[in-house]
């Protein structure tokens, strides 16, 4: 069976009970990490997860909340001994600031290096990232402040995980959440580039959704109340609020 691991479901302000929104999907052959941000390896640790099982990396796009961690994991796994290649997947736009990033820290000039091979994924709708035993992975176009993805994973099971990434509520996201079994939708607030727990409660429904969870909303000394009840307010099914090291069973 494969399962998601919440690894973080803050905001671009995390604390130390919520870190930045990034997600680890786990299957019995793949391990699939979704954004990378903070210290990786101790947060896959701190989840019980062998970061040695790292397969694949997509990065949704170039903000540091999302992409911040990557130098570090890179380099920590180089440094623990990584001999296995490691696929990061995004789109052209951001695995060209993925690469201009890492040759500021002269990675080509690390001795003996694990390979790494970049996919770049074109700016449409419903394209095809990986496919595996464990899981197929689709992409499409979100609405944020820079170019973005949103994602589709299927199992073998043909259960559905949808996540929006961060964006304001757009068509793209309604068709790639159609009748997923599980919607990961943000909640950042009613502002360009994002949405509110209302709007993606009311993306969810327009969808037909199954359940939803809200990830990616205001923590700490921001953290607003009444999330679920706002997005409830617009979506019938079942809500929740993402929260760190949750596990979603596939």
């Amino acid at each position: 069976m494969s399962k998601v691991i919440i690894l973080g479901s803050s905001n671009a302000v995390p604390t130390k009970e919520a870190e930045n929104t990034h997600m680890v999907i786990l299957g019995k052959e793949r391990m699939l990490l979704i954004d990378c941000v903070s210290n990786p390896i101790v947060r896959l640790e701190q989840a019980g997860v062998d970061f040695n099982n790292l397969t694949d990396i997509i990065v949704t796009h170039f903000h540091p909340d999302h992409a911040s961690g990557l130098p570090l994991l890179l380099m920590d796994m180089w440094l623990l001994g990584r001999k296995k290649l490691l696929n990061i997947y995004g789109l052209h736009y951001t695995i060209d600031r993925v690469e201009t990033m890492m040759s500021l820290y002269s990675w080509s000039e690390w001795p003996h290096f694990f390979p790494v091979v970049f996919y770049r994924l074109p700016s449409e709708e419903m394209t095809s990232v990986l496919s595996c035993d464990d899981f197929t992975v689709h992409a499409s176009p979100v609405q944020h402040m820079i170019p973005n993805i949103g994602l589709r994973i299927k199992f073998p099971n043909q259960k559905v995980l949808a996540y929006s990434c961060d964006t304001e509520p757009c068509d793209e996201v309604i068709r790639l959440s159609t009748n997923a079994d599980v919607l990961i939708h943000e909640a950042t607030g009613h502002s360009p580039g994002h949405s509110s727990a209302m709007q993606a409660g009311e993306i969810g429904s327009k969808a037909e959704a199954k359940k939803m969870y809200l990830i990616h909303y205001p923590t700490g000394s921001h953290e607003r109340s009444g999330l679920v009840e706002e997005a409830k307010s617009a979506f019938d099914g079942e809500v929740e609020l993402a929260k760190d090291f949750m596990e979603i069973d596939f």
